[in-house]
C-alpha cells in the first residue's frame, strides 16, 4: 500500500550554507566563510548567487529588438563561375553595414555544389579568414566531418535544382526537379552575415509539416508558431525549451493531390480520406555548432546563429527514410552497432547506497522472475562524487570484485555513471589528494581561463576542471589520452561493462571560473538542495494520483505546500521592482562572447549560467563560445576510444546525455531527467522518433520517470511502453519512493507481459540495428514514414512502429482503459494482426480511429502483413534467450506474401569474424529460408505460425517430406497455421542450410 510522510529519505541534515552576494560577471569571485575553517568537517556551500548571471532578455521576447530584415542591406553576387559540379560567386554588401547584432562581414564567398544525385551543398562564409578568427566562422572537419562529394555528381543529373538572383539583392532557391516545388528560397528576404549573428529566411507552404531540430520535449510535428533554441543546457526535461543536445536538421514533408493525368497539387489541408495523395520529403541540415535559433512562423522559417557559417545540405527524398539514410551515410555516420546484451532490461536509481543494496535489487528481480540484464549505479558509488574513484566504505573495490564476479557469472552486466567534470583537490588537505586530477594537469588535459590558468567551475564534488576535448583534437593536448588512461586504470578495479556519461553540456553550478582562488574550500556543496534533503523532500506524484490514492495525495499535497511556503514568507517580501535587462551592442573589431548582442532564448538566460563560460579557452586559443555545443559530442568520442582500449575488439556500450550531429556513431542517448508525469510518458515517443532522424536509434527514457514519485498505474503503462524502445531502463531520483518494477504487484504483471514480447523480439530488434549500422535505416519509425501517402498521419505520435512490422498503440492517459488508434494502409490493402489473438483487423477504413481495449496491464501490439519475424523463446537474461529455440511468425499480406531477414553474429565483436544473414520469403503455400554467411548458430527451430491463411491445408511438407498432423494445426477462427515441436527436425541448428515449408 502506498503511503507518504514528511520523513521521506533524505541524504543528511542540512549542510551549513553561507549567503554571499557577488557581481555575477564571468570573473573569479572570492568566497570566505563567516568563520575560519579549522577542520574539514564543515562543508562550504556555494551560494545560490554564484549561479546567477546577467539579467538578459531573449531577442524574440524583447520589444526593443531590431528586426534585421528591416535595416540590413543584404548582398550582391558577382564573379560567378559555373562548373559541372556547381558554381561559385563573390557576395558583397549591397549597402551600408547595419551591424545590428555584430559586425557585418563585407565580403563573402558562395559555393554551390551538386554533391550527389540527391544532395546539394550551399556554403556561404567570409572571403577573407585568418588564423586569428578561423574558429569564429569555420567548423573544423576534425570535430564534425563535412559530407563529401560523390564521384560524378553533376547538376544535370541531380534531383534538385539551385538558382539565384540579385533582384533586389542576392537570394537563392532550391527546387525539386520532379515536382517543380520550391523546397527552400530566401527570396523576399535579405541575407544578414555578421561576426556574431547570421540570419537567413525561407518561405514555407501553408500548414507545413516539419520534424527534427532537437533536442526538445514537445510533439513530434513541429509547431508552426514556435522557436527552437539549440544550445546545450543542463536544465532537466523542460518542455519546449533547449535541453541537452543539438541537431540542426529538419525533415519537411509535403502532401499533394494527384489528378487523373498524374499532375500534383500541394494540399495544405489534406483531410479527404477518399482522395489520392502522394508525399515528398526533403531534409535540410545546417552544419554549424554555434548556438542557434530557428523561428518557425506561419509562412516561413528563420534561421539565426551567433557564429559560424552557412553550411547547408539539402537532401531529396522522396521518402523520409531516404533522407534519413542519406543524412547518416553522408553527414553524421552510421549508428554504432550495439552488443546483444544491451537490448535487455536495465535497472538504475540515484540512491542505491552500497553494493549490498545493489545485490538486494538484483536478488529481488530474480525472486519475482523479472528479466534483469544490467544493474546501474548513479553518482552514489563515487568517492565524494569523483570520477574513477569508488567510495572505500560503501562501494569498496574488494566487495566490487565479489559482487561483479557473481553478477557476470549470472550473465548479467554492470554500468556506472561517469560525470564530465574532474574534481580539483584542496591544496591544503593532504587527505584530499586526487591522482586523476594530477595526471590531467600534467597532460594539459583541462580547459583554461583566458590568461592561461586553469578554469575552475563547480559540479557535484565541488570546484572542478573540465577536459579540453577541442584542444585535444585541434591542438594535440592530452585530454583524450589521459581519459583513456583513467578508464584503463579504473577498469582494473571495477569490471564495468559499459559507461553512462552525464552532465556533458557541459554543466557548471556557478558562473565563471568560480573556483579560482577558492580551492582551499573544497570539497563544497552545490548551490542548491539535493532531492531528499530537508526542505527539498520529493513530494510530487503523477496527475490523477489524487483520484486513485486520495489520502496519500492529500498528505503529500499538504507537505508540498508547507515546503514551498515556509512560515516566514510574507506577501511583503514580494519584489515589485521592474526588471532592468542587460543589453550589449557590437564592438568594432571584436566580439562580446560572454554577452553577445543577440540574446538567444536560452532556458538558463545568460550563456554562462549553469555552464562553462563562453570565454573559457581551449588549448590553441579557441573559445568555448565557438565550441560549447560539441563538449558532449566529443566526450563520447573520447569515451568510445577509451572503451575500445579497455575492451579490445568489442563494441563499446555508451549512453550519453549531451549529443550533436554524429554522436550516434559512438553512443546511444537517454531522454534525460524527465518527470514521473503522464505528459512525459507521451513525449517519450516524440523524443524517440526525433532521435531516429538524428541517427541515434539506441534511445530510451527514464522509465516510470526520474523526478518526483511514480505510482503503480503510470509505472505499469511506462514499463510496457518502454519495452518497445531500443534502450530500456528504469531510473529515478534520490529521495523519491522506489519504483523498481517489483514494487507493485500490477507493475510486476504488466512488466513481465511486455518483457515477454520484447525478449521474443530481440532477434528482430538486433537485426534492425544491424540494418541501421549497415545503411542508416531506422529502428523506431513514425507511421507517416512507412505510409507516406496518408496525410492524416502527419501528426501521429501516440503510435509508432518498431521496424516495419510491429505497431505499438500504448494507452497514455491516466485512468483510461481504452485507446484510440489508426491502422495505416488499410485503404491500400495493408493487413494488420493482433499480436495476442493473431486475428486480422477487419472493417477499418483509411484514417479511421478505432477504440481498442487497453485495460491496465495490457499494451496493444499489432503485426503488419507482409513480414516474417524471427523470434526466440525468452529468458531472464539475453544470454539465456540466445541459447533458446527459434520460432517464426509469418504475417501474410493481402496478396498472400511476406518477407523477412535475420542477422546473426557473436553479439559483441566490433568486427565479427563470422556473420550470417537469413532471408525469409513466404507465399500462401510456402515458406523459403535461405541463410548466407559463416556464423554458426546451433539452436533448433521449435515453432512456426503463419497468419492470414483463408483455408486449412490438407498436407504440410518440411523439406519435401510430409509432416505428421500432430506437428501442425489450423485455426479457422484466426485463419492461422501453427506448427510446434519441430526441434528434433532442426537438431543441428535452424539456419545451417536452406530449407522450405510447403502446404497444399
Amino acid at each position: 500500500m502506498l503511503f507518504i510522510s514528511t520523513s521521506l529519505l533524505f541524504l543528511a541534515t542540512v549542510l551549513p550554507r553561507w549567503a554571499q552576494c557577488r557581481d555575477p560577471a564571468q570573473t573569479a569571485p572570492s568566497y570566505a566563510p563567516l568563520s575560519t575553517v579549522t577542520s574539514y568537517a564543515p562543508v562550504f556551500t556555494v551560494p545560490a548567487s554564484a549561479d546567477v548571471g546577467k539579467n538578459v532578455l531573449p531577442n524574440i521576447k524583447d520589444p526593443q529588438a531590431v528586426n534585421p530584415q528591416s535595416v540590413c542591406p543584404g548582398y550582391i553576387a558577382s564573379n560567378v563561375h559555373s562548373t559541372d559540379a556547381g558554381f561559385t560567386a563573390d557576395l558583397d554588401l549591397a549597402g551600408p553595414a547595419c551591424n545590428v547584432y555584430g559586425n557585418d562581414v563585407e565580403s563573402l564567398s558562395l559555393l554551390v555544389g551538386f554533391q550527389a544525385d540527391n544532395r546539394i551543398h550551399v556554403q556561404i562564409q567570409p572571403r577573407y579568414i585568418g588564423h586569428e578568427n578561423e574558429t569564429w566562422f569555420i567548423l573544423p572537419e576534425a570535430l564534425v566531418p563535412r559530407p563529401p562529394d560523390e564521384p560524378r555528381s553533376y547538376g544535370s543529373s541531380n534531383q534538385l535544382d539551385v538558382s539565384w538572383s540579385n533582384d533586389p539583392t542576392f537570394f537563392f532557391t532550391v527546387k525539386s526537379k520532379e515536382t517543380g516545388d520550391t523546397l527552400f528560397t530566401t527570396e523576399g528576404s535579405v541575407l544578414v552575415y555578421e561576426d556574431q549573428f547570421i540570419e537567413f529566411v525561407s518561405s514555407l507552404p501553408d500548414n507545413y509539416n516539419l520534424y527534427g531540430l532537437g533536442e526538445i520535449i514537445n510533439g513530434f510535428r513541429l509547431g508552426n508558431n514556435s522557436t527552437r533554441t539549440l544550445f546545450a543546457a543542463d536544465v532537466g526535461d523542460a518542455i519546449d525549451a533547449n535541453i541537452y543536445g543539438n541537431h540542426p536538421i529538419y525533415l519537411d514533408t509535403r502532401y499533394f493531390t494527384v489528378d487523373d493525368a498524374g499532375q500534383t497539387t500541394y494540399a495544405a489541408n489534406a483531410t479527404d480520406k477518399t482522395a489520392r495523395y502522394v508525399s515528398y520529403t526533403h531534409g535540410v541540415f545546417l552544419r554549424n555548432a554555434h548556438a542557434q535559433e530557428i523561428l518557425l512562423q506561419s509562412t516561413n522559417i528563420t534561421w539565426r546563429t551567433i557564429g559560424g557559417s552557412i553550411d547547408l545540405y539539402f537532401y531529396n527524398g522522396p521518402r523520409a527514410e531516404d533522407v534519413i539514410k542519406s543524412y547518416q551515410q553522408s553527414a553524421v555516420g552510421l549508428p554504432a552497432m550495439q552488443q546483444y546484451w544491451t537490448f535487455g532490461f536495465h535497472q538504475c536509481r540515484w540512491g542505491y547506497e552500497n553494493w549490498t543494496v545493489l545485490q538486494g535489487v538484483v536478488d529481488k528481480f530474480a525472486e519475482f522472475e523479472i528479466p534483469l540484464e544490467t544493474i546501474w549505479t548513479d553518482i552514489d558509488y563515487m568517492r565524494d562524487y569523483r570520477d574513477f574513484e569508488n567510495d572505500a566504505l560503501r562501494y569498496s573495490y574488494s566487495v566490487a570484485a565479489e559482487f561483479l564476479s557473481k553478477l557476470h557469472a549470472n550473465k548479467q552486466h554492470y554500468v556506472p555513471i561517469v560525470d564530465s567534470a574532474i574534481y580539483a583537490p584542496n591544496p591544503e588537505n593532504a587527505t584530499d589528494a586526487y591522482p586523476t586530477y594530477d595526471r590531467g594537469v600534467e597532460a594539459n588535459a583541462f580547459i583554461l581561463n583566458p590568461d592561461g590558468s586553469l578554469y575552475y567551475g563547480a559540479v557535484w564534488p565541488g570546484y572542478t576542471v573540465y577536459p579540453d576535448w577541442v584542444g585535444a583534437v585541434l591542438d594535440g593536448s592530452g585530454a583524450i589520452n589521459w581519459w583513456i588512461d583513467e578508464f584503463v586504470r579504473w577498469s582494473k578495479e571495477v569490471a564495468f561493462d559499459g559507461i553512462w556519461i552525464d552532465m556533458s553540456e557541459v554543466s557548471s553550478f556557478c558562473v565563471g571560473s568560480c573556483g579560482s582562488g577558492n580551492l582551499t574550500l573544497n570539497p563544497v556543496h552545490p548551490p542548491f538542495l539535493l532531492p531528499g534533503e530537508a526542505d527539498n523532500l520529493v513530494l510530487r506524484y503523477p496527475e490523477g494520483f489524487n483520484i486513485t490514492n486520495a489520502t496519500e495525495a492529500a498528505s503529500a499535497s499538504a507537505a508540498q505546500y508547507s515546503q514551498d511556503h515556509p512560515a516566514m514568507a510574507t506577501a511583503s517580501s514580494t519584489s515589485t521592482t521592474e526588471s532592468s535587462y542587460y543589453r550589449t551592442t557590437p564592438t568594432p573589431g571584436s566580439r562580446n562572447v560572454n554577452w553577445p548582442p543577440y540574446v538567444i532564448n536560452n532556458f538558463q538566460g545568460d550563456l554562462g549560467v549553469h555552464a562553462v563560460s563562453p570565454n573559457a579557452t581551449h588549448h590553441g586559443g579557441s573559445l568555448e563560445y565557438d565550441f560549447h555545443n560539441l563538449f558532449g559530442h566529443q566526450i563520447l568520442n573520447a569515451t568510445y576510444q577509451a572503451l575500445l582500449t579497455v575492451f579490445e575488439g568489442k563494441r563499446p556500450f555508451i549512453i550519453g546525455r549531451s549529443t550533436f550531429a554524429g554522436s550516434g556513431k559512438w553512443a546511444g542517448h537517454w531522454g534525460g531527467d524527465n518527470e514521473s508525469l503522464w505528459a512525459y510518458l507521451y513525449f517519450s515517443i516524440s523524443q524517440a522518433l526525433s532521435f531516429s532522424i538524428f541517427g541515434i536509434p539506441m534511445f530510451g527514457v527514464d522509465t516510470c520517470g526520474f523526478g518526483g514519485n511514480s505510482d503503480n498505474e503510470l509505472c505499469s503503462r511506462w514499463m510496457q511502453l518502454s519495452a518497445f524502445f531500443p534502450f530500456y531502463r528504469n531510473h529515478n531520483t534520490l529521495g523519491a519512493i522506489s519504483q523498481e518494477p517489483y514494487i507493485w504487484g500490477s507493475v510486476i504483471s504488466a512488466s513481465k507481459d511486455a518483457m515477454q514480447i520484447r525478449y521474443l523480439l530481440l532477434p528482430y530488434m538486433y537485426t534492425l540495428f544491424a540494418l541501421a549500422n549497415r545503411d542508416g535505416s531506422t529502428v523506431m519509425r513514425a507511421l507517416a514514414w512507412e505510409f507516406p501517402n496518408e496525410p492524416w498521419l502527419a501528426e501521429a505520435d501516440r503510435q509508432f512502429l518498431l521496424g516495419g512490422a510491429v505497431m505499438v498503440t500504448p494507452c497514455l492517459v491516466q485512468g483510461a482503459s481504452t485507446v484510440d488508434g489508426v491502422f495505416p494502409g488499410v485503404g491500400d490493402g495493408t493487413a494488420w494482426y493482433d499480436w495476442y489473438n493473431q486475428t486480422a483487423v477487419e472493417n477499418v477504413g483509411p484514417g479511421q480511429n478505432i477504440t481498442i481495449a487497453a485495460p491496465l496491464g495490457h499494451i496493444p501490439v499489432y503485426l503488419r502483413g507482409g513480414y516474417v519475424i524471427p523470434v526466440q523463446e525468452p529468458a531472464l537474461t539475453t544470454a539465456d534467450s540466445r541459447n533458446n529455440p527459434w520460432g517464426l511468425l509469418v504475417a501474410l499480406d493481402s496478396k498472400g506474401t511476406a518477407e523477412g531477414v535475420l542477422y546473426l553474429d557473436d553479439g559483441e565483436s566490433l568486427k565479427p569474424a563470422a556473420t550470417t544473414w537469413v532471408q525469409f520469403s513466404a507465399t500462401s503455400t510456402s515458406l523459403l529460408v535461405s541463410p548466407q554467411g559463416n556464423y554458426v548458430d546451433t539452436n533448433s527451430l521449435g515453432n512456426i505460425t503463419i497468419l492470414g491463411l483463408s483455408s486449412a491445408p490438407s498436407k504440410v511438407f518440411l523439406g519435401g517430406a510430409a509432416l505428421d498432423s500432430s506437428y501442425w494445426a489450423y485455426s479457422a477462427a484466426s485463419q492461422s497455421l501453427s506448427l510446434k515441436g519441430l526441434n528434433g527436425r532442426f537438431a543441428s541448428g535452424a539456419w545451417r542450410s536452406s530449407w522450405s515449408l510447403t502446404w497444399a
